[in-house]
């Protein structure tokens, strides 16, 4: 078939810039090579993580996931802090846009590879449960979208002679710095210890609070050694009456439900003993919370025990994180419940309700 001359010189401008380098193509595939990147060291990382302890680590290895969580933070980082100088400086100092069909084709095939890396880091983080694989999957797909749209950029400027390569370089390097961002202040939140999820506490102190030995399930603490991997202790409340034998069958027996229905260790379970026989105790613990309670910032009060021979009142009062001074919250609640039996000696201990919602 014979191409008019005419029609073929129209095609020329075109053919022409097909021959060159389309910088938000660069941009993008320097995206796509980063967050490949990330994938890979995510899946190493999670492999890693899922070492069993050892003498030297007898924790476990699960913290080794968010390790690689901010070294791809970091990369991710780079990459957008670069990209967005070079798009600034195209912005400030244009250049005609210019990119080539090997370009355009390997972008196009990022478009297609990263949205199956995604799928699979995905499905991978849902099989082993691994919050940062999800993640992972996820960006990888919604990186495929910003492919996608540097692509139809480039065919915009084809077709149009409309140029957007250097503010689309820098709207591409924001969401790259964004998301370097976004993970990084994860990983570190993670690393100084976050509340444990809500839930998971309910659920809990509903497996404790179902022996019937148990009337109160307090200060639960988690110590999270990789992504669901718990270590923690508990106080409970326990009548006064209860022998050694029978406390070490309880605490047993609540450490081995916790484990099978949480996969969580408890590694303590500390008491507090609560009077059994003796109504004036039962009458000092409403007079003490009432007064307790009414004081701002204070939570709750739990551990209350009286000791009638030694007119001696102690308990613990939860003082909430909101409070401007916890140590001043505190001197007033000792304060204010000394008053309020001044015969009576009060040790008040401070506390503090680590999942605190």
């Amino acid at each position: 078939m014979k191409i008019n001359p005419a029609t073929k010189s129209s095609f020329a401008p075109a053919l022409s810039v097909l021959s060159q380098t389309f910088f938000a193509i660069t941009l993008d595939a320097v995206n796509n090579l980063s967050d490949a990147a990330s994938s890979i060291i995510t899946i190493i990382g999670t492999k890693l993580a899922g070492k069993e302890p050892n003498k030297k680590h007898p924790y476990g290895y699960g913290r080794i996931e968010y390790m690689s969580a901010m070294v791809i933070s970091l990369i991710v980082l780079y990459a957008g802090i670069t990209s967005l100088k070079e798009s600034i400086t195209k912005i400030v100092h244009p250049t005609a846009a210019s990119y080539t069909n090997i370009a355009l084709i390997i972008v196009a095939v990022a478009v297609l590879v990263k949205f199956v890396l995604g799928r699979f880091v995905k499905a991978t983080g849902e099989k082993v449960n691994s919050g940062s694989l999800i993640a992972s999957g996820t960006d990888a797909s919604l990186d495929s979208v910003i492919s996608l749209t540097t692509l139809i950029a480039a065919l915009i400027f084809i077709f149009t002679g409309i140029s957007l390569e250097a503010w689309l370089g820098a709207i591409i390097s924001l969401v790259i710095i964004k998301s370097g961002i976004e993970i990084l202040k994860d990983t570190i939140s993670q690393l100084l210890g976050e509340q444990a999820d809500p839930a998971l506490v309910r659920d809990i102190k509903k497996t404790v609070n179902s022996f019937p030995e148990v009337s109160g399930a307090y200060d639960l603490i988690l110590h999270n050694y990789g992504p669901d991997r718990y270590q923690g202790s508990i106080h409970i409340e326990i009548c006064d009456t209860m022998t050694a034998k029978e406390i070490d069958s309880l605490i047993r027996r609540i450490t081995y439900k916790v484990y099978q229905e949480h996969n969580i260790i408890l590694t303590g379970v500390g008491l507090y003993a609560h009077n059994t026989h003796d109504d004036l105790a039962h009458e000092l613990e409403e007079a003490y919370r009432k007064v307790v309670l009414a004081i701002p910032h204070v939570l709750a009060m739990h551990g209350f025990y009286f000791e009638e021979e030694t007119k001696t009142v102690r308990f613990d009062a939860v003082v909430s994180f909101s409070s401007p001074s916890r140590k001043a919250s505190y001197q007033e609640i000792v304060d204010k419940a000394s008053a309020l039996y001044p015969d009576y000696k009060v040790y008040v201990a401070m506390d503090m309700d680590y999942n605190e919602l």
